[in-house]
């Protein structure tokens, strides 16, 4: 090859990794803004599905944070991972737990995420849940297998979170209950050795307390 082709080649080639490079931003875009005919044009185009942005956040996590169900959808197809970790050490799988989307974890089953995956607080996705009363998340979340009792890096299962850090209304009483149907052990007491009953009894969560009360 002359000296003239091969720099020829180079252009073109460094040439197709600009476009490229183009479509992928083009799909965090997309995704980000949840524009699913996008995504699927980024794709056919040949974006990297798990290029990351400057917070090390995939397509998929984009689409996942912003709760876009369709454009997740169609990054599920495509192969992208459930799993991939960004800097603050959240998945898509992961941050379904903070959203409380049951839709969004629909999508994201098919593609086998890792249940035992943990967050920057050594949590799986029902403890967020949990934390914030996310009644048809937690219910939907438990019936795919994940461990109820996992306690995290501060010492919290899920049960203990919703007493903890929830306030005793309606929908903290409604994911006892389900955890408690689910298997959660009522016993399993903090790092300082507090139970569930015994936090619930001293906020004064009433119903709460009951509920616990009735499985000792």
């Amino acid at each position: 090859m002359t000296r003239r082709g091969a720099l020829a080649m180079m252009l073109a080639l460094a040439g197709c990794a600009g476009k490229k490079k183009e479509k992928t931003m083009d799909l965090l875009g997309a995704a980000a803004e949840g524009d699913a005919a996008e995504v699927r044009a980024a794709l056919r185009d040949g974006a990297d599905i798990e290029q990351r942005d400057e917070k090390r956040r995939t397509a998929l996590l984009l689409a996942v944070t912003g709760d876009h169900v369709e454009a997740a959808g169609e990054l599920v197809r495509a192969g992208a991972d459930p799993d991939a970790l960004d800097d603050r050490h959240d998945t898509p799988f992961l941050v379904t737990g903070v959203t409380g989307s049951v839709a969004m974890l629909r999508v994201l089953m098919p593609a086998k995420p890792d249940l035992t995956i943990r967050n920057r607080f050594g949590g799986t996705a029902l403890i967020p849940a949990c934390e914030r009363g996310h009644v048809d998340y937690v219910r939907e979340v438990i019936g795919t297998g994940i461990a109820v009792d996992h306690v995290n890096d501060l010492g919290w299962t899920g049960l203990l979170e919703a007493v903890i850090l929830g306030d005793g209304s309606e929908p903290y009483i409604r994911v006892v209950k389900i955890l408690i149907e689910g298997g959660a052990d009522v016993g399993l007491a903090d790092k300082d050795g507090v139970t569930p009953l015994a936090h619930a009894e001293s906020r004064g969560f009433g119903e709460i307390a009951a509920l616990l009360r009735a499985v000792r």
